[in-house]
């Protein structure tokens, strides 16, 4: 999908899903070890809304900070999901440097001498199980051979892993949203399209019997929008029999569907334009993006849709790069 980027919709699918306290609290419950959940309060969950993840690295990872006590004092769980499905050898590594940035912009408590506690968590859906270890010692030369006495000088910790593709239904469990999430990104590179479908419209029942309807249509969408970008076992008539099927399923829905339907056309269209630039086929090009552009912004003048077929593919490209911005006649008249 040109349009929708896909980082873009990991981050929102992922966040949208964790700032429901609920989930957030069923998470907890349901997937820490239970020795470590008897020292969680899950009552004092707070989201903050700190990221600490490097502009470069925002394409592979996305990340949620939650203040919480831990043990009677107040702590921090820190939540680091891996977008991709290819493992990262040195995760600890940026485990260790994020927890880092989490203290110096945490303050000291007034009156208290100590860092606070910091629990980290690594979720990763990927083609392949988990195979990098789970501590930073994991990734230290020759750390597996020094002796207790060298050890207590060299910095090392473990971080708890969720590696979602090894979850059967009878393990998932929690409110709807989180039960549908770990559901999704297991199915999302394990699964064939028929199977995957029935993922989706298994989503939209449990969504759908939900009390506050409109939300559970708000995340349906969240949810479509994040696997029609980053599947790649769907086709276009995979997509138009989801959304006709659901449409014709969930007909209170069908505005939101109708919508989805609309945006993911306008998308196929504009996917098809930047393959043709690729392509070299320049007449091609225009067409089709004059098509988008007469059913976005109104009918064209026949000298302005004169002007665009006479385009060089490099400026084609520039008008569809800014696509979305372009919301009037004189938007496009700027690329003119």
């Amino acid at each position: 999908m040109a349009n929708i980027q896909v980082q873009n919709a990991h981050d929102k699918f992922f966040k949208e899903t964790f700032n429901n306290p609920q989930v957030t609290k069923d998470f907890v419950t349901y997937y820490l070890p239970p020795s470590i959940v008897k020292q969680i309060d899950v009552n004092t969950l707070e989201p903050q809304k700190d990221s600490f993840i490097n502009k470069e690295l925002e394409e592979v990872f996305s990340d949620l900070l939650f203040k919480v006590d831990i043990n009677h004092e107040q702590g921090y769980l820190y939540l680091l999901f891996e977008h991709k499905s290819y493992q990262s050898r040195d995760i600890a590594v940026q485990l260790l440097e994020y927890m880092l940035r989490i203290w110096k912009r945490q303050p000291l408590r007034k009156g208290a001498d100590k860092l606070p506690i910091i629990l980290p968590l690594v979720i990763y859906h990927g083609k392949q199980t988990w195979h990098m270890g789970q501590s930073l010692g994991d990734v230290i030369n020759g750390f597996d051979t020094l002796t207790a006495d060298m050890t207590r000088y060299v910095p090392d910790f473990d971080y708890l892993l969720f590696d979602v593709s090894t979850y059967e239904d009878a393990k998932i469990k929690g409110v709807a949203q989180l039960k549908i999430l770990f559901t999704i990104w297991r199915d999302l590179y394990t699964k064939n399209p028929a199977d995957l479908k029935t993922s989706i419209y298994q989503a939209a029942e449990a969504l759908n019997a939900l009390e506050e309807k409109a939300s559970g249509l708000t995340y349906f969408e969240t949810l479509l929008r994040y696997v029609f970008s980053t599947s790649e076992a769907f086709t276009k008539n995979d997509i138009n029999d989801i959304v006709k099927t659901l449409e014709q399923a969930y007909p209170e829905g069908s505005d939101v569907m109708k919508t989805i339907a609309d945006v993911l056309r306008e998308e196929g269209i504009e996917q098809g334009i930047e393959q043709g630039i690729e392509q070299g086929e320049r007449k091609g090009i225009a067409e089709t993006l004059l098509t988008l552009l007469n059913d976005k912004l109104g009918q064209l003048p026949e000298n302005t849709q004169t002007q665009i077929r006479q385009l060089d593919e490099q400026t084609l490209h520039s008008i569809v790069k800014s696509y979305e911005q372009i919301e009037s006649k004189e938007d496009l008249n700027k690329y003119l």
